[in-house]
């Protein structure tokens, strides 16, 4: 009979290892692969509230890093001095501990205050140290009702003592590995950062597939003096990229003028362009230089090119052409060396067909054209120049805001930016003038994202609806802080592991999602 309970034992022993070893193996964060060998326990051996504690360097103090059975307040409370109460003798002396009654114990501290007065009866406690190599780093501790005495109590501590060397090696190994990922994280953002710093240009943001196409091309013609033809919706940065062109050019110490077609009538804006005599016509009472003449030697940028109006569509043709003009009233032939940039939201090309846009000055603007991508296109560029428009606007307030929420990201992400970069640009800047607390949330954002987020949303009251989507934004960005760690979060939150469990599957939250290493 004895013999038949001894292998009955060294069975559950082994099926217990081989659960634990199996999780150890597969470890990637040492947290939840800790939690998981704290439930294996349980589950398999009857150890009640499993307890791992770490030395923490800076403070010398020994705290509770995972714990079965425990709630965040119990974990709180549960900090121990090197020598202090049983666990902290286990850390100093380097030896395990068997307590066989821990009501009886007048070492044993109840930090926790997991254990009322009822519970202790019965109850024994095992401790182990925890070596990395010749180094005591940390304890394991378990309760553990032994209904038929203690017989069993020193293979229990020799198995926990087998398990904290098992739980040692694998805390070395996935540092180590944290640390090589921590080294390729570093060295590509440096080589990123390279990248960038060779393809950026000026104030464009944007890491995208379609931006980098942008950049490339930017760089293939920033020297030339050929004519750039900028395509594109409004507010896609159509104006930055002339800037960039200019100023990345040997061009840049000269004149960047800029010309907006569409902001002025025909006769004012033949007069902007190329300037006019005194008594030319009706109200000019003296000479002024044109836009043409002023940026002699720079660039000149004209935008909304396809508002023009035929007769200085043909003047236009002419400067391109010739590289000459004469102001208004005047026969007199001014030369010009001036690179020509211009930009249009329209469809030149259906303007041709219609008649309404010269066919020839088409070809003459039209050399080297770069397309500009609406912001729904890049959507990846989203959060990047949100975060830029954030930090912007937020040193101009004077306001300590740092980040974006995960539900204020998930509506700028999901919205459709008619508008583009300056819609979004906009919207940024009202979330930071309303907002006041240290992160953007949806509630900043302007309505048209408001209902672009309801209309996903279930079919609760509003005030329901709001207090369920502000607790799953709370419990989100807690996962993310802590990596996924459900036991830190419920800590966190200041409430219980079982309730964040609840609230996870009630709002089909998948903690796996946040368990990457912090960057």
């Amino acid at each position: 009979m004895q013999e038949s309970e001894n292998i009955s034992k060294e069975l559950q022993d082994l099926t217990c290892l081989y659960e634990i070893t199996k999780s150890l193996a597969s470890a990637v964060n040492l947290s939840d692969c800790l939690e998981q060998i704290m439930q294996t326990l349980a589950d398999l051996k009857s150890m009640e509230n499993g307890t791992i504690t770490i030395l923490k360097p800076f403070t010398g103090k020994l705290e509770i890093e995972v714990a079965h059975g425990l709630s965040p307040e119990n974990i709180k409370r549960g900090k121990y001095m090197l020598g202090e109460g049983i666990t902290g003798r286990v850390v100093a002396s380097g030896e395990p501990i068997i307590v066989p009654s821990i009501a009886d114990e007048p070492l044993f501290l109840n930090k926790t205050g997991a254990r009322g007065s009822t519970s202790f009866q019965n109850k024994s406690f095992l401790c182990v140290p925890i070596r990395d190599e010749h180094q005591v780093i940390g304890s394991l501790s378990v309760d553990r009702v032994y209904k038929n005495g203690l017989s069993q109590a020193n293979e229990d501590l020799r198995f926990l003592t087998v398990l904290s060397g098992l739980i040692a090696q694998t805390t070395r190994r996935i540092q180590i590995v944290n640390r090589e990922q921590e080294g390729l994280r570093l060295e590509n953002l440096k080589l990123k950062r390279e990248l960038s710093e060779k393809n950026q240009i000026n104030d464009i943001i944007g890491n995208s597939s379609r931006m980098q196409d942008v950049f490339e091309m930017v760089h293939r013609v920033v020297d030339s003096n050929a004519t750039v033809l900028l395509r594109g919706e409004s507010g896609t940065g159509k104006t930055l990229v002339a800037k960039s062109l200019h100023y990345n050019s040997h061009r840049k110490n000269k004149p960047f003028l800029v010309v907006n077609c569409s902001a002025l009538p025909e006769t004012l804006l033949e007069s902007e362009l190329f300037g006019h005599e005194k008594g030319a016509f009706t109200g000019a009472t003296e000479r002024r230089v044109g836009r043409f003449e002023q940026a002699e030697g720079g660039t000149l940028f004209l935008d909304e090119i396809g508002e023009i109006s035929p007769s200085v569509q043909i003047k236009l043709l002419h400067v391109v052409q010739e590289r000459n003009f004469q102001r208004l009233g005047s026969t007199l032939t001014i030369q010009c060396n001036v690179r020509l940039v211009a930009a249009t939201n329209k469809d030149l090309e259906r303007a041709v067909k219609e008649g309404i846009f010269r066919e020839d000055l088409y070809y003459r603007l039209n050399v080297f054209p770069v397309y500009m991508p609406p912001l729904r296109e890049r959507r990846t560029d989203i959060l990047l120049l949100a975060e830029y428009f954030l930090d912007k606007y937020a040193r101009e307030n004077k306001k300590t805001i740092t980040r974006i929420s995960t539900q204020a990201i998930d509506m700028l992400i999901q919205y459709h930016w008619p508008g583009n970069v300056r819609e979004l640009q906009n919207c940024m800047e009202r979330a930071v003038l309303i907002c006041d607390d240290e992160s953007i949330k949806g509630i900043h954002l302007p309505p048209t994202l408001q209902v672009s987020d309801a209309s996903k949303s279930t079919n609760l009251p509003s005030l329901a609806g709001s207090v369920e989507n502000f607790e799953k934004e709370l419990i989100i960005e807690s996962l993310k802080h802590h990596n996924g760690n459900q036991t830190k979060t419920a800590e966190s939150l200041n409430t219980s592991l079982r309730i964040i469990n609840y609230k996870i599957h009630q709002y089909n939250i998948d903690p796996k999602k946040y368990k990457i290493s912090k960057k």
